[in-house]
């Protein structure tokens, strides 16, 4: 592990790193010190030591079972919804009701695996866990309006899919947990398309919903909901730009925006479902 270059990437990062240790010059005295009395394979140990120092306070690593448990909150959130939407008399086709039972389906097996990978770190969660009103703000239309309930069900979807986004860097890890949080990213995201279709269909001008986001609309989703989209409207990917004209294709903002979703951090998620929850 060559140290001075790892410290000179994290300073391009995070030019205060010295102001949260000690000064630069005692750094690599440290660790000129700990080259003389520990083992190699220990060296890591140490350097690991040191980043928890810098940022144990401000920004503390997830671990897998954390990531697993926010998880298991958000698809026992999703699977609750799913079964008492499904379970309504107010969709207009049988098509409608299929998809959500098939939605249903899908967010139960979700709650299955995540039940089982956590085992007795799981936490109990029902249906009197969650507030499908928003704490009052959707009165009780979400199971009795079908416009309200595919509105909720699209704002559980796109916030799903940016927050699995979100938590994937901590299950690096964990190849087996990434993959199949990967998996079920793919899945929730499949849900958002097709719930957008849904709501596209109602509409007397279908040209308004997009089966993707553009930029940080809404979607004609309520103002409340406007946290779940900020942040969508990038333009620029590992600061590669990616509007303009490339081989005689012009690419709007709108379309840069379209092309990636973004992340949202387990805060943002916190907050954004927080109303659906019980106090």
């Amino acid at each position: 592990m060559n140290i001075h270059n790892l410290l000179t990437q994290i300073e391009k990062v995070d030019p205060e790193i010295y102001e949260r240790l000690d000064s630069r010059r005692s750094i690599f005295k440290h660790f000129a010190g700990f080259g003389k009395k520990l083992a190699a394979t220990a060296v890591p140990l140490a350097f690991g030591a040191m980043l928890n120092k810098a940022y144990g306070q401000t920004a503390p690593p997830r671990s897998v079972v954390d990531v697993l448990k926010f998880a298991f909150l958000l698809e026992n959130l999703e699977a609750e919804f799913y079964k008492q939407a499904a379970a309504t008399d107010i969709f207009p086709t049988s098509a409608g009701k299929g998809a959500f039972e098939t939605i249903r389906n899908h967010e139960v097996a979700h709650v299955a695996f995540l039940k089982g990978a956590l085992a007795a770190d799981a936490p109990t969660y029902t249906a009197a866990s969650f507030d499908f009103t928003a704490g009052g703000v959707l009165g009780d239309m979400t199971f009795k309006d079908y416009p309200t309930m595919l509105a909720v069900a699209q704002a559980f979807e796109d916030t799903g899919v940016r927050a699995y986004k979100g938590q994937a860097a901590f299950l690096i890890s964990n190849n087996d947990v990434l993959q199949a949080a990967l998996q079920i990213h793919s899945i929730e995201a499949r849900h958002a398309a097709h719930i957008r279709r849904m709501r596209r269909d109602m509409m007397t001008n279908p040209a308004m919903q997009k089966p993707w986001i553009t930029g940080k609309d809404l979607g004609g989703l309520p103002g409340f909901t406007q946290a779940i989209y900020d942040g969508e409207e990038v333009t620029t990917q590992a600061t590669v730009k990616i509007t303009g004209t490339f081989g005689g294709i012009t690419i709007s903002d709108a379309a840069a925006s379209e092309a990636f979703d973004e992340p949202l951090t387990t805060e943002q998620v916190t907050a954004i479902v927080t109303p659906f929850l019980k106090k």
